[in-house]
């Protein structure tokens, strides 16, 4: 029983924010502004490339909310974080994964559906985590979190992952 909770827990969190921002909204983008056709080896090879930033931002973010929920003990949702600073597997990398995957998603969509519309929403997207991070969510973290944070903050990139993982120096 409790597993079931816990799963539904995320499933709503992830209906309430990525499910919108990375298919509703670029669902309506696609069927409100028609893509241009490009055809022949430019677009075939669009798609191919497509495939990439979009399965890597899918397994990304699957792994990052897997992270959260048995490492963590939360969800991505603000109205339920994490009790426990998640700072291993793609954290190591990254501080914000699930976003970078989100944006990988949605950078994959825009190749895809050869579509501009997806693409400015991808850039908007990144615009508005640019600014809502480090101003309203990361001051929180430091407020939760404390020094541990700090730490993490200081070694670890926001969106655009390091080349090499970040060991902590405490366990």
């Amino acid at each position: 029983m409790r597993y079931l909770l816990v799963l539904l827990r995320h499933l709503a969190a992830i209906a309430m924010l990525p499910f919108v921002v990375a298919v509703i909204i670029p669902m309506w983008l696609n069927a409100r502004y028609e893509s241009p056709l490009i055809v022949g080896w430019p677009g075939v090879l669009l798609l191919a490339f497509g495939l990439i930033p979009f399965g890597l931002g899918v397994f990304l973010f699957a792994h990052s909310v897997r992270r959260f929920a048995s490492e963590g003990e939360g969800t991505l949702a603000p109205w339920d974080p994490p009790r426990n600073l998640v700072v291993r597997g793609p954290y190591r990398f990254v501080r914000n994964p699930m976003i970078s995957g989100v944006l990988l998603v949605l950078i994959g969509e825009a190749m895809l559906f050869k579509s501009p519309a997806i693409a400015i929403w991808a850039v908007t997207f990144f615009a508005l985590n640019a600014v809502v991070i480090p101003f309203i969510e990361e001051p929180q973290l430091r407020d939760r979190f404390g020094a541990a944070y700090i730490e993490y903050s200081n070694n670890v990139p926001r969106l655009i992952p390091r080349t090499t993982p970040w060991i902590p120096r405490t366990p």
